[in-house]
């Protein structure tokens, strides 16, 4: 157990001064990374302070990137050595302080989907079928392409999914779109003038602009880009998401995309990159038919990701070529070997001809349905419904919020700072239902207690524990398995009758079984002084 004094600290305050030397000996290596720290009661006990010190601490400790915390099982030291490393190689005096990032059910920062979504027992069955079938096929060098079965399989779900008809000779592989960005750029030369959606994808007028091309930003209105301005723009290639425009999610009637083939088709050497992003979680109706689809000219470059429906760590993306190009990309570009490994393509051709795609497209269009209806739901009965309004919630993975405020986002941003109020001094009561007066008053009591201690971890939640059972008889027993699940949700205090042995002898086992209390100690000391167990005799 860590041991440290509290003599002589002067004006400073004893949780501080607890951060403090928990801090230095994690700088000075006494602490190593992955330590387990001792329970907040424990600790509290061994130090002779109280809870609410050591828990102080943790959390600033927290809040600095130091510690971490997993929720039922405690804190750990974090690794610090990537963290000292960009510390040194930064010379910037305003970088920001290190720190945990913040847990959240919608992260709208990221790029990730949940962990838990991916299909790993399939994704790890074909990794194994395909080390045992494929070994010849996994160590030869892939055509610059893409290997055919993958482009085989791809083209047989465009054709299924997006009504497209295309040849396996026309599919090329590569690691992200930003690559595939890239071969574009030498196919078509650097003398040539790009065109980009404004507003857009932000990403795309970098690789341009990287590339020392030029570009062109080409308003959109609500039927999507402004193909008079692309005319007088004289730009030759343009960059679109007609399917669902990014961010505002516009999809492009059918009057403008017969509108931006004309004008590809006025003037030789004009193309169109059709990003077709995230079209598999359009999320009502049926899907967009694409560009490329009523193309009868081959001047549609289709362009798609796996790294959306999948995940953002698998890297392959695809283009579809016109013919007339083909020649000219190979002749130009095939020298490049194509920078998706085998071992990737040969599983992923798998997981498609298999229907394992079309099964996880549409679990994750149920999933993300779901995670959409319930923000949108929360922000509908929050206070912010009175000041928003929320347009594109149906056309895909995102919508647009707009806010009703006259402040600018800096303006914003430091008003709520100015009500800045530290989390741990938070307490939440989380019974929003009695269990006699709903049909899922427990399940949703539970989602609000794993929800709080997820998303805000040093938050305090709180409850009258015997509230659950109003107006039901032997109202002790509903106590006692409620205390139980509660706890083990994250609910970390409780109003409790102090005389009830049975409920204060659960509390103490019900830490010990969630991981809370080292060896049992503060369940066996309980114990020996008659906390709870059988009442000792005068």
């Amino acid at each position: 157990m860590l041991t440290y004094s509290f003599t002589n600290i002067g004006s400073d305050s004893l949780y501080h001064h607890l951060y403090q030397c928990i801090r230095e000996d994690i700088l000075c290596g006494n602490l190593t990374a992955e330590t387990k720290l001792p329970s907040k009661r424990s600790f509290a006990k061994n130090l002779g302070v109280s809870n609410i010190t050591v828990e102080n601490a943790y959390a600033q400790l927290q809040a600095e990137g130091y510690i971490y915390s997993i929720p039922k099982k405690g804190f750990y030291v974090r690794n610090l050595s990537d963290l000292t490393l960009s510390i040194s190689q930064t010379t910037s005096p305003t970088s920001n302080s290190l720190r945990m990032p913040d847990k959240y059910k919608v992260d709208l920062a990221s790029n990730q989907m949940n962990p838990e979504q991916f299909p790993f027992s399939v994704w790890s069955k074909l990794i194994r079928e395909t080390l045992l079938n494929r070994h010849v096929e996994l160590m030869q060098t892939p055509p610059w392409g893409g290997v055919w079965d993958l482009r085989h399989a791809i083209c047989s779900q465009l054709k299924d999914f997006r009504g497209m008809d295309v040849t396996p000779e026309q599919i090329i592989i590569g690691a992200g779109t930003e690559y595939l960005y890239g071969l574009l750029i030498q196919l078509f030369g650097q003398d040539k003038v790009y065109a980009v959606e404004n507003p857009g994808y932000h990403k795309i007028a970098k690789i341009y602009e990287n590339s020392r091309v030029k570009y062109r930003y080409i308003p959109i209105s609500a039927k999507g880009i402004d193909a008079l301005e692309l005319e007088s723009s004289g730009a030759q290639i343009v960059h679109l998401s007609p399917s669902h425009h990014f961010p505002t999610g516009i999809v492009t009637p059918i009057g403008t995309r017969y509108e931006l083939l004309a004008w590809a088709t006025r003037q030789p050497g004009r193309y169109i990159i059709e990003d077709d992003y995230d079209s598999e979680f359009r999320l009502s109706g049926k899907p967009i038919p694409t560009l490329q689809s009523i193309d009868q000219s081959e001047r549609v470059i289709y362009m798609n990701t796996f790294t959306k429906s999948l995940s953002s760590t698998i890297r392959i993306s695809y283009m579809v070529l016109p013919k007339h190009l083909l020649e000219q990309f190979a002749k130009r570009l095939s020298f490049y070997s194509c920078t998706v490994s085998n071992f990737e393509q040969y599983t992923l051709a798998r997981f498609i001809e298999d229907r394992y795609f079309e099964k996880h497209i549409n679990r994750m269009r149920t999933y993300y349905r779901k995670i959409r209806d319930e923000l949108l739901d929360a922000i509908a009965n929050s206070a912010l419904a009175t000041h928003c309004n929320i347009a594109e919630e149906d056309s895909g993975l995102h919508f647009l919020l707009y806010i009703d405020t006259s402040l600018s986002d800096d303006a914003l941003s430091a008003k709520a700072k100015e009500y800045g109020i530290a989390p741990n001094r938070i307490h939440i009561d989380p019974l929003v239902e009695m269990l006699c007066t709903s049909e899922n008053g427990i399940e949703t009591n539970i989602e609000v207690i794993s929800t709080v201690r997820e998303k805000y971890p040093s938050i305090h939640i709180t409850a009258a524990i015997s509230n659950i059972s109003f107006n039901l008889p032997v109202r002790k027993l509903i106590n006692l398995g409620f205390v139980v699940l509660a706890m083990n949700a994250g609910l970390d205090s409780g109003i409790l009758d102090p005389t009830n042995r049975d409920m204060l002898g659960l509390i103490y086992a019900t830490e010990a079984l969630l991981g809370e209390d080292d060896y049992c100690m503060e369940y066996i000391s309980a114990y020996r002084e008659g906390k709870f167990g059988p009442a000792k005799q005068a």
